[in-house]
Protein backbone atom coordinates (compact mmCIF):
# COMPACT_ATOMS: atom_id res chain seq x y z
CA UNK A 1 0.00 0.00 0.00
CA UNK A 2 1.49 3.54 -0.91
CA UNK A 3 -0.23 7.14 0.88
CA UNK A 4 0.19 10.35 -0.43
CA UNK A 5 -1.16 13.39 1.07
CA UNK A 6 -2.17 16.03 -1.29
CA UNK A 7 -3.30 18.21 0.53
CA UNK A 8 -3.97 18.46 4.60
CA UNK A 9 -5.63 21.34 6.28
CA UNK A 10 -7.76 21.43 9.69
CA UNK A 11 -10.81 21.05 7.85
CA UNK A 12 -10.02 19.23 4.44
CA UNK A 13 -7.85 16.58 3.61
CA UNK A 14 -6.94 14.75 0.58
CA UNK A 15 -4.76 11.50 -0.10
CA UNK A 16 -4.25 9.17 -2.47
CA UNK A 17 -3.94 4.92 -1.91
CA UNK A 18 -2.23 3.07 -4.25
CA UNK A 19 -2.20 -0.99 -4.34
CA UNK A 20 -5.73 -1.45 -2.14
CA UNK A 21 -8.90 -2.76 -3.18
CA UNK A 22 -11.68 -1.53 -3.90
CA UNK A 23 -13.07 -3.08 -0.71
CA UNK A 24 -10.80 -1.80 1.61
CA UNK A 25 -11.66 1.66 0.04
CA UNK A 26 -15.46 0.94 0.87
CA UNK A 27 -14.79 -0.20 4.03
CA UNK A 28 -12.47 3.18 5.03
CA UNK A 29 -15.39 5.60 3.95
CA UNK A 30 -17.81 3.58 5.50
CA UNK A 31 -16.14 3.21 9.36
CA UNK A 32 -15.14 7.16 8.92
CA UNK A 33 -19.15 7.85 8.17
CA UNK A 34 -20.73 5.86 10.57
CA UNK A 35 -18.15 4.22 13.26
CA UNK A 36 -15.88 7.63 14.40
CA UNK A 37 -17.08 8.98 17.81
CA UNK A 38 -17.82 12.86 18.25
CA UNK A 39 -19.76 14.87 21.06
CA UNK A 40 -23.27 16.04 19.83
CA UNK A 41 -26.06 17.66 22.18
CA UNK A 42 -27.90 14.54 22.90
CA UNK A 43 -30.20 16.52 25.61
CA UNK A 44 -31.88 19.64 25.89
CA UNK A 45 -33.55 21.00 29.72
CA UNK A 46 -35.76 23.93 29.28
CA UNK A 47 -36.28 26.08 32.34
CA UNK A 48 -38.03 28.98 30.45
CA UNK A 49 -38.88 29.11 26.76
CA UNK A 50 -41.23 32.48 26.65
CA UNK A 51 -40.34 32.69 22.69
CA UNK A 52 -42.25 31.57 19.48
CA UNK A 53 -40.63 28.71 18.92
CA UNK A 54 -41.47 24.94 19.88
CA UNK A 55 -39.52 23.70 22.44
CA UNK A 56 -38.12 20.64 20.22
CA UNK A 57 -37.76 22.76 17.78
CA UNK A 58 -34.93 25.44 19.38
CA UNK A 59 -33.44 21.51 20.89
CA UNK A 60 -33.35 20.16 17.37
CA UNK A 61 -31.34 23.32 16.01
CA UNK A 62 -29.20 23.20 19.21
CA UNK A 63 -28.80 19.46 18.96
CA UNK A 64 -27.23 19.74 15.17
CA UNK A 65 -24.71 22.46 16.10
CA UNK A 66 -21.03 20.26 15.59
CA UNK A 67 -19.17 20.05 18.95
CA UNK A 68 -15.37 20.13 19.21
CA UNK A 69 -13.73 16.17 19.97
CA UNK A 70 -10.49 16.24 21.38
CA UNK A 71 -8.67 13.01 22.15
CA UNK A 72 -8.64 11.68 25.39
CA UNK A 73 -12.37 11.50 25.94
CA UNK A 74 -14.81 8.96 25.21
CA UNK A 75 -18.50 7.84 25.61
CA UNK A 76 -18.91 7.40 29.41
CA UNK A 77 -17.97 11.59 29.10
CA UNK A 78 -20.88 14.09 29.61
CA UNK A 79 -20.48 17.73 28.74
CA UNK A 80 -22.55 19.90 30.23
CA UNK A 81 -23.78 23.70 27.98
CA UNK A 82 -26.00 26.60 29.58
CA UNK A 83 -28.22 29.38 27.67
CA UNK A 84 -29.68 32.41 29.13
CA UNK A 85 -30.72 34.77 26.75
CA UNK A 86 -33.43 38.27 26.63
CA UNK A 87 -34.91 39.75 24.09
CA UNK A 88 -34.24 41.21 21.69
CA UNK A 89 -31.54 39.33 20.13
CA UNK A 90 -30.31 36.58 18.24
CA UNK A 91 -29.01 33.88 19.83
CA UNK A 92 -25.96 32.13 18.01
CA UNK A 93 -24.22 28.95 19.02
CA UNK A 94 -21.46 31.32 21.37
CA UNK A 95 -23.92 31.92 23.53
CA UNK A 96 -24.29 27.86 24.72
CA UNK A 97 -21.55 28.18 27.45
CA UNK A 98 -19.65 24.64 28.13
CA UNK A 99 -18.43 23.00 31.28
CA UNK A 100 -15.25 21.63 30.06
CA UNK A 101 -13.18 24.54 28.74
CA UNK A 102 -11.71 22.04 25.94
CA UNK A 103 -14.89 20.63 24.71
CA UNK A 104 -16.51 24.00 22.97
CA UNK A 105 -18.65 24.80 19.96
CA UNK A 106 -16.72 24.27 16.88
CA UNK A 107 -18.53 27.12 14.96
CA UNK A 108 -19.58 30.18 17.28
CA UNK A 109 -21.68 31.88 14.25
CA UNK A 110 -24.27 29.72 13.84
CA UNK A 111 -27.64 31.57 14.73
CA UNK A 112 -30.20 29.61 16.85
CA UNK A 113 -32.91 31.80 16.95
CA UNK A 114 -34.06 35.40 17.18
CA UNK A 115 -35.66 36.72 20.49
CA UNK A 116 -38.16 39.12 20.62
CA UNK A 117 -38.75 41.98 23.23
CA UNK A 118 -39.17 40.79 26.80
CA UNK A 119 -39.01 36.81 25.58
CA UNK A 120 -36.28 34.76 27.69
CA UNK A 121 -34.79 31.42 26.76
CA UNK A 122 -32.76 29.71 29.52
CA UNK A 123 -31.71 26.06 28.92
CA UNK A 124 -29.24 23.54 29.76
CA UNK A 125 -27.74 21.23 27.23
CA UNK A 126 -26.14 17.91 27.38
CA UNK A 127 -23.56 16.60 25.20
CA UNK A 128 -22.71 12.95 24.82
CA UNK A 129 -20.11 10.99 22.72
CA UNK A 130 -21.22 8.54 20.27
CA UNK A 131 -21.23 8.00 16.06
CA UNK A 132 -23.61 8.09 13.31
CA UNK A 133 -25.07 4.44 13.78
CA UNK A 134 -27.05 6.37 16.87
CA UNK A 135 -27.62 9.91 15.27
CA UNK A 136 -26.79 11.56 12.22
CA UNK A 137 -25.51 14.50 14.38
CA UNK A 138 -22.54 12.41 15.71
CA UNK A 139 -21.06 12.37 12.37
CA UNK A 140 -17.63 14.33 12.03
CA UNK A 141 -17.65 14.81 8.81
CA UNK A 142 -17.63 13.79 5.12
CA UNK A 143 -15.44 11.57 3.34
CA UNK A 144 -15.79 10.10 -0.71
CA UNK A 145 -12.93 8.81 -3.19
CA UNK A 146 -12.58 8.17 -6.65
CA UNK A 147 -10.70 5.24 -8.42
CA UNK A 148 -7.69 6.63 -10.67
CA UNK A 149 -5.35 5.78 -13.16
CA UNK A 150 -7.79 2.34 -14.17
CA UNK A 151 -8.27 0.91 -11.17
CA UNK A 152 -4.47 1.18 -9.42
CA UNK A 153 -5.74 3.62 -6.52
CA UNK A 154 -8.34 5.79 -5.00
CA UNK A 155 -8.18 9.43 -4.17
CA UNK A 156 -10.23 10.53 -1.00
CA UNK A 157 -11.39 13.53 0.57
CA UNK A 158 -12.33 13.95 4.09
CA UNK A 159 -13.96 17.16 5.27
CA UNK A 160 -14.74 17.73 9.06
CA UNK A 161 -17.71 19.21 10.21
CA UNK A 162 -15.71 21.04 12.96
CA UNK A 163 -15.46 18.29 15.66
CA UNK A 164 -12.02 17.09 14.77
CA UNK A 165 -9.35 18.21 11.81
CA UNK A 166 -9.94 15.84 9.11
CA UNK A 167 -6.94 13.84 9.55
CA UNK A 168 -8.08 12.77 12.96
CA UNK A 169 -11.24 11.58 11.31
CA UNK A 170 -9.25 9.10 9.56
CA UNK A 171 -6.52 7.86 11.98
CA UNK A 172 -9.35 7.22 14.10
CA UNK A 173 -11.67 5.70 11.63
CA UNK A 174 -8.47 3.59 11.11
CA UNK A 175 -7.58 2.33 14.24
CA UNK A 176 -11.37 1.38 14.49
CA UNK A 177 -9.89 -0.90 11.61
CA UNK A 178 -7.28 -1.54 13.68
CA UNK A 179 -9.20 -2.81 16.73
CA UNK A 180 -11.62 -4.60 14.47
CA UNK A 181 -9.29 -6.58 13.07
CA UNK A 182 -7.60 -7.81 16.65
CA UNK A 183 -10.42 -9.14 17.82
CA UNK A 184 -11.30 -11.22 15.00
CA UNK A 185 -8.02 -12.59 15.16
CA UNK A 186 -7.74 -13.13 18.62
CA UNK A 187 -11.11 -14.88 18.96
CA UNK A 188 -10.20 -17.33 15.95
CA UNK A 189 -7.03 -18.64 17.85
Amino acid sequence: MKVNILENTDNIVRFRLDEVSHTFANALRRLTITSVECFAVDTVTFYENSSAMFDEYIAHRIGLIPITTPKGYDEKDEILFSLEASGPCTIYSKDLKSSDKNVQVANENIPIMKLAEGQNLRVDAKAIMSNAKRSSKFQPGIITYNEVEGGKGFEFYVESFGQMPAIDIVTRALGIISNDIKEVHKELK
